[in-house]
């Protein structure tokens, strides 16, 4: 490769300028929306909080940004996928989604989370086009410890109280918003998700994402 090829190799942004944009306006009208909606506490949601290292990583190409999401969340999108088209045949299988069908929630609000359907696609698109930083398993691991501990300690548990105010953040008093898990002691719970999460979840999607997708140098 001569020195022109190397310049235009390094010049040509790896992911297009048109995604950028749109992207970046889908969480210009997200952001305002869910912040007067749920409150600033939802955006610590896992699925959530992987909206802002996209946003970062298409706009700074970054491997280790786009890896980290890819590897904490996308199983979690599976699920809440999952769960979302039980819920719609008539099944059930964790609940988590059931305010997607919840009418005392407006429309526009559920219609913004149907986010969940369309970046683990994203996601996979970033990885394969910046490569898959292979740090990204550790990295997301210790995030996701301190934001359980902070849902856990500082943030709302789940509540009868009528309102969409978020609480049970990232499901650390189990998988309803109105009432805490009886099946075991709440810290319990919440060590079995830091203990879970990174080995059930986030593991088998990262030997999957370094078995199957470019590598980051």
């Amino acid at each position: 490769m001569d020195l022109r090829d190397r310049f235009w190799s390094a010049a040509s942004p790896r992911v297009p300028v048109w995604l950028k944009v749109a992207y970046t306006a889908f969480v210009a009208v997200l952001v305002p929306v869910y912040w007067a909606a749920y409150g600033p506490a939802n955006f610590l949601f896992f699925c959530d909080l992987a909206l802002f290292f996209v946003l970062a990583a298409i706009w700074l190409e970054s491997p280790l940004l786009a890896s980290m999401p890819a590897v904490g969340t996308l199983a979690a999108h599976a699920l809440w996928i999952a769960d979302f088209v039980a819920l719609a045949c008539g099944g059930r299988l964790t609940g988590m989604t059931a305010y997607m069908f919840d009418t005392t929630y407006p429309l526009h609000l559920r219609a913004l989370s149907l986010f969940h359907l369309w970046l683990p696609p994203l996601l996979l698109y970033l990885v394969w086009r910046l490569g898959y930083d292979r740090r990204a398993f550790l990295a997301w691991t210790v995030l996701a410890w301190c934001v359980l501990l902070v849902s856990y300690f500082v943030l709302p548990p789940p509540s009868s109280d009528p309102g969409s105010a978020a609480r049970n953040i990232n499901y650390v008093y189990g998988f309803s918003d109105t009432h805490p898990q009886m099946m075991m002691p709440s810290w319990a719970w919440l060590m079995m998700l830091m203990a879970g999460y990174p080995l059930l979840i986030c593991a088998p999607v990262h030997l999957a994402l370094r078995r199957w997708m470019p590598q980051a140098p």
